[in-house]
């Protein structure tokens, strides 16, 4: 759904750049045997004998440990206690201001895992975003033959980002990944996957944008019926994609929709330059 009240193609590249970009993981339980039958004893049938726990999932893209740094770093945090640290190392990454104006750190590493999840998945809540609102909303453009389309424009307002991320040093953000990434690892699960590794979801996040196809010219949207006696005040966060097959892409793919081909195509590439430096193949 083309929402747009905020600075949503930020989290494409600062989830995936700053991590430092839909399945459900499930826990397995194994269930109690069967208490046997108290009478008749002889015909009571046997305790099921129990079977071994399902193996945890191999981890497919195990990150590499940090290079050795110039100078010993302070031991990483506990979680809880993580934020005025990951301030620190993000301000060493992307200078004072940028994460000042741009990023929420207050439980980022949550914020982050949280994000990077939901862009696999049909909503990525505005409540765990990694980064502060912009104001701005989404704009419709009237076609020829009466139908509404993303409006060029609309392209337009996503550019001083796109450009932002072009210049975040590929190395350098991944350099930092490795060294936190124990954070994002313990923040995952206690997400709600403890038998899953993050790095693996954040490449098949990858993968999936990167698949995303480039549409040839705006796609078309339509505005969703609001019944009741209540108006709505703010129909710009009511658009879906006119397309059903469309509609059904996962939040990251329909975020990369909206921002516009050339700026597509872009985010995509610095996804695949991110995704060559934390996956194994």
């Amino acid at each position: 759904m083309p929402k747009e009240t905020s600075r949503t193609p930020e989290i494409l590249i600062v989830a995936a750049v700053l991590a430092v970009g839909g399945y459900l993981a499930w826990r397995h339980y194994q269930p109690e045997p069967a208490a046997p039958a108290e009478a008749p004893v002889a015909t009571a049938p046997a305790p099921a004998t129990p079977t071994a726990p399902p193996a945890e999932p191999a981890i497919q893209h195990p990150v590499e440990p940090p290079a050795a740094e110039p100078a010993p770093q302070a031991p990483l945090p506990a979680l809880a206690d993580a934020d005025p640290y990951l301030r620190d190392a993000l301000t060493g990454l992307l200078g004072r201001e940028r994460v000042l104006n741009a990023l929420q750190i207050d439980g980022f590493a949550r914020r982050v895992v949280a994000t990077v999840d939901n862009l696999g998945r049909s909503h990525a809540p505005v409540t765990v975003w990694p980064v502060v609102p912009t104001p701005g909303r989404f704009a419709a453009a009237k076609a020829a033959d009466g139908s509404e389309l993303i409006a060029p424009d609309n392209a337009r307002r996503y550019a001083p980002f796109v450009a932002f991320a072009e210049s975040v040093d590929s190395a350098q953000a991944v350099a930092l990944y490795r060294r936190l990434y124990p954070l994002f690892q313990q923040a995952y699960e206690e997400l709600g996957f403890p038998n899953r590794y993050f790095n693996d979801r954040l490449v098949q996040v990858m993968d999936q944008l990167i698949a995303t196809p480039v549409p040839a010219a705006p796609p078309a949207v339509k505005l969703v019926e609001v019944k009741g006696d209540v108006p709505s005040t703010r129909p710009w966060v009511r658009y879906e994609y006119a397309d059903p097959a469309l509609e059904s892409l996962s939040a990251g793919q329909k975020i990369l929709l909206r921002v516009g081909a050339d700026n597509q195509r872009r985010l995509q590439a610095k996804l695949v330059d991110l995704r060559g430096r934390v996956a194994r193949r």
